[in-house]
């Protein structure tokens, strides 16, 4: 995501550690848990079952921003489920359980349901849930992700979105399929994940299918519904690219078409560093109005107007396309663990700055190092424990990345490939966290970086210089120029926190 991007909606972090390796927590007979076990965000996620497939019928009216829906949840219980909860903000009208009505009660964003008879463990169990509302004036605690424009909508946030248009368990480590089928009057669009399988138009409506078959997590599912420029082509890998632009851009539609069209090159550039592509698709969406963020969207990052006002942006696509791996394919456990998203999003734009010949990643570590006195508040964020109000904080991107540059100079180039290169194939569509990050770089490296990694990402101040740090002398000098991907990376990162 690109927070720095000050683009990104969004806000948590979680803290939770490897311990729960699943959604679900196991017991006996009895209800699931309202929570996932996230420690930044407790009542985020459910446990008791573990969703496969979301279903999700929509009509959407963009004149009142009215949203119906029938979401049609396959889940797997992994305990005798006596009641379950789901993460949803908008008016259920119905529950089926297994083609029974249910009964259900709703407090905020909990949606408690109790189904006619147990659910045993293990068992193949469907949940139906129809709804409406306007989710422009659903407000839970204080929070309203949802994104109404003047020609319709973008159902994007981090780390909160899922529950303003689709009941489900919200956290990433419930990652599931998806089919998404939107109708809207004729004359509108609709982009979402995946491939665009079929589009019908009967009465003056049109209804959009969308499909995804790797599995995502809630919060990066999306749909983007107005007018909308939407081109496919053969991309990276001879795969649909889908591109979508606001008609609304104007002047910044050429500059905003310059980068995100290069798509299928930084995709190249990244399987070459990361291994293979994890998805079926890829692109992006750029929106007019609504946003200030980007955000990694699976398969279709979306990206506010903002990036482009200067002109074209690579460094905003590189760094959505890089959470491809680092945050959509390996997720957060919990969102304590957002370094390992952020910083390697961050630290790919250096990588790509430095194969382009703008500024090798020790000359941004140089320049991001001086640039931050001792004295600088950004020394006293920990990017491995960020806190909740800091879970995108400018030192998780930042300090993120310089630590993967440290870790570079003490491991050496080959080793550090070697180590995200085994993160994302043993961990792919699934989860981690920072600790198994640290075990995998010291069985890599066949060093101890105990003292290294808690410098970095667990102390507060600013790390000296030293091999054991991976901190070169030249880090103090400051340059008479800095390199010139920095202008593009502090605007692309300032807009990102301007959110």
């Amino acid at each position: 995501m690109f927070r720095r991007h000050g683009l990104r909606a969004a806000a948590a972090a979680c803290c939770a550690t490897a311990i729960f390796a699943s959604p679900a927590l196991a017991g006996g007979d009895g209800p699931g848990a309202p929570g996932a076990g996230d420690d930044y965000f407790p009542g985020y996620g459910n446990g008791g079952y573990d969703v496969s497939h979301y279903d999700l019928q929509l009509r959407y009216q963009p004149a009142d921003d009215h949203l119906q829906g029938t979401a049609t949840i396959v889940a797997k219980p992994t305990q005798n489920l006596t009641a379950f909860n789901l993460d949803f903000a908008l008016t259920p009208k119905s529950v089926l359980v297994n083609g029974k009505p249910a009964q259900f009660s709703q407090d905020g964003t909990e949606l408690t349901v109790t189904p006619s008879e147990t659910l045993p463990e293990g068992s193949l169990a469907t949940f139906v849930v129809s709804y409406e509302g306007v989710p422009s004036t659903v407000e839970v605690d204080g929070l309203n992700p949802w994104i109404r424009t003047s020609d319709g909508a973008l159902a994007v946030g981090q780390p909160e979105i899922s529950a303003w248009w689709f009941p489900g368990n919200d956290h990433p480590r419930d990652k599931a399929t998806y089919d998404i089928a939107v109708t809207v009057p004729d004359g509108t669009e609709v982009v979402a994940n995946g491939v665009n399988t079929d589009n019908s138009s009967l009465a003056g409506w049109t209804t959009w299918k969308w499909r995804t078959t790797k599995p995502t997590a809630t919060y990066l599912a999306f749909f983007g519904a107005g007018n909308y420029e939407i081109n496919e082509k053969t991309g990276a890998f001879g795969q649909p690219s889908i591109t979508a632009y606001s008609d609304n851009l104007g002047e910044l539609a050429g500059p905003a078409k310059a980068s995100v069209e290069r798509t299928p090159e930084v995709l190249n550039f990244l399987s070459g560093v990361l291994g293979d592509y994890p998805f079926e698709a890829q692109g992006g969406l750029v929106s007019s109005e609504g946003m200030n963020f980007a955000l990694e969207n699976q398969t279709r990052p979306t990206y506010s107007h903002l990036f482009f006002r200067d002109g074209a942006n690579t460094s905003v696509v590189v760094h959505e396309n890089a959470h491809q791996w680092f945050g959509d394919s390996v997720s957060v456990d919990t969102w304590r663990n957002i370094w390992i998203n952020e910083g390697f999003a961050s630290f790919a734009e250096w990588l790509w700055s430095e194969a382009q010949g703008t500024g090798t990643a020790q000359e941004l570590f140089d320049h991001y190092y001086s640039q931050h006195p001792d004295d600088d508040p950004f020394w006293q964020v920990m990017p491995g424990d960020p806190g909740k109000d800091a879970v995108f904080d400018d030192a998780v991107y930042d300090r993120g990345a310089m630590t993967l540059q440290a870790l570079r100079n003490v491991v050496g180039d080959e080793v550090l490939t070697d180590i995200a290169r085994t993160w994302v194939s043993e961990k792919r569509y699934s989860t981690g966290t920072v600790e198994e990050f640290i075990q995998l770089a010291e069985q890599k490296s066949g060093k101890q970086l105990g003292d290294f990694f808690n410098t970095w990402l667990f102390t507060k101040g600013k790390p000296p210089v030293g091999e054991a740090t991976g901190v070169p002398a030249s880090a103090v000098k400051v340059a008479a120029a800095p390199p010139k991907a920095v202008a593009e990376i502090d605007r692309t990162h300032a807009l990102l926190h301007e959110h």
